[in-house]
């Protein structure tokens, strides 16, 4: 499995482009996932480029929940492809110009080696991709309680590492146990994280790529 952080508040590259929000391209078996789309389809487009990501290679679009710093680069995205799977959560029923769209109610096996929890507190969703060290998990903004979310993966398997942004998150004693956590995008207390796990903390930011097999 390999991540790349595609949209952030912070950059790794400096040709790159900050902005408030948050997008990940996930690469798994062949199969290309954009995990949301930040706030501007500009700058979406701009840093898939400059970090070689051809629009077309994309097969899904997992979209976490509604709020515009994770939707706001949708359309533009759509304008370059429109022949992907979209997931969203249940709560979106809408118009969207794709092929497919799923709404994800439950906790659901998308593909292989990928889950869904559900959409949790009738808003949003995270995902899980299955590694040969556990689940790695990946959120857009984890609205809801961190407990929910890992209490929703645990029937696909033990967890991993999570990457992603966690709000006020500060139930730091539900990471003691993870290999790899990487904060980004809202997370208020990335500094009190990187105190209590150095060894498992990796800095975020657009470009940073993460690679677990």
């Amino acid at each position: 499995m390999k991540i790349t952080i595609l949209y952030d508040n912070t950059v790794l590259k400096s040709n790159l482009i900050p902005d408030w929000g948050f997008s990940c391209l996930i690469e798994i078996m062949n199969r290309n996932i954009l995990f949301d789309t930040g706030a501007n389809g500009s700058i979406l487009l701009e840093n898939m480029k400059k970090l070689g990501i051809d629009p077309m290679s994309i097969h899904d679009v997992f979209i976490s929940h509604p709020h515009f710093d994770h939707v706001g680069g949708f359309s533009a995205f759509l304008n370059k492809n429109n022949n992907v799977k979209i997931y969203m959560p249940g709560s979106m029923r809408s118009i969207v110009n794709s092929k497919e769209v799923i709404f994800v109610d439950e906790p659901a096996k998308l593909h292989e080696n990928v889950f869904s929890t559900g959409e949790l507190d009738n808003f949003e969703q995270s995902m899980a991709i299955g590694t040969d060290k556990g689940l790695v998990i990946i959120t857009g903004c984890s609205h809801p309680a961190m407990e929910k979310i890992f209490r929703a993966v645990l029937p696909f398997g033990s967890i991993y590492g999570l990457i992603g942004g966690l709000h006020g998150f500060e139930e730091y004693d539900l990471l003691k146990d993870l290999g790899l956590i990487c904060p980004c995008h809202c997370t208020l207390h990335i500094e009190e994280i990187k105190y209590l796990y150095p060894e498992k903390y990796v800095e975020g930011g657009a470009g940073r790529i993460i690679e677990v097999k």
